[in-house]
């Protein structure tokens, strides 16, 4: 199967770090979803950050409540890619629910945090729009992303901060959904 020589969950999760079968292991322990969720969490632990990185990206789709702190733990890897997959999942509800979906008490200050003083400005805009969740119930985050609009060395930066802050198009869009 998939020409792996073993196929059990730990030994897919490790080919996330194999550029040469990336995909099929993603794609297979997509499929196992909620079987292969010890294995994926494990893998958060690797040594090799580009499985951390894809183990970050499975609980994007595949995250549950007994996964969400150790995600939130990722924010803080030392490699920009994890950390830029790590924010991704935080932030993007398309694949979550609202019973998954983590409310400011548990990501909200890692996002601050990294949105004002991330070296990559990838890691930082990831942060913009985990913060800008936020934006209507938190004057933290509209005073991040405010300054974050005004004084971030990235133009790219900036540009995503202005989204989300007051007077921003996104900002403008959920301001709708926030009043109601």
């Amino acid at each position: 199967m998939l020409g792996f020589t073993r196929t059990d969950d730990e030994a897919l999760v490790s080919c996330l770090g194999d550029p040469q079968r990336t995909v099929a292991a993603y794609r297979e322990l997509l499929h196992r979803a909620a079987d292969a969720l010890d294995a994926i969490r494990a893998g958060l632990s690797h040594p090799d950050p580009a499985v951390r990185e894809g183990c970050c990206r499975l609980l994007d789709h595949l995250v549950d409540t007994d996964s969400m702190d150790r995600l939130v733990a990722m924010a803080d890897d030392p490699d920009a890619r994890v950390r830029i997959a790590a924010f991704h999942a935080l932030a993007c509800d398309r694949c979550k629910g609202d019973t998954c979906a983590p409310g400011a008490d548990r990501v909200l200050d890692p996002g601050l945090r990294h949105l004002a003083d991330d070296p990559d400005p990838q890691v930082r805009m990831r942060a913009a729009e985990l913060v800008g969740k936020f934006v209507h119930t938190d004057h933290r985050a509209r005073a991040a992303l405010e300054a974050s609009r005004a004084g971030d060395p990235s133009p790219a930066v900036r540009k995503k901060s202005g989204w989300y802050a007051p007077g921003g198009p996104i900002h403008r869009r959920t301001a709708r959904s926030a009043l109601g």
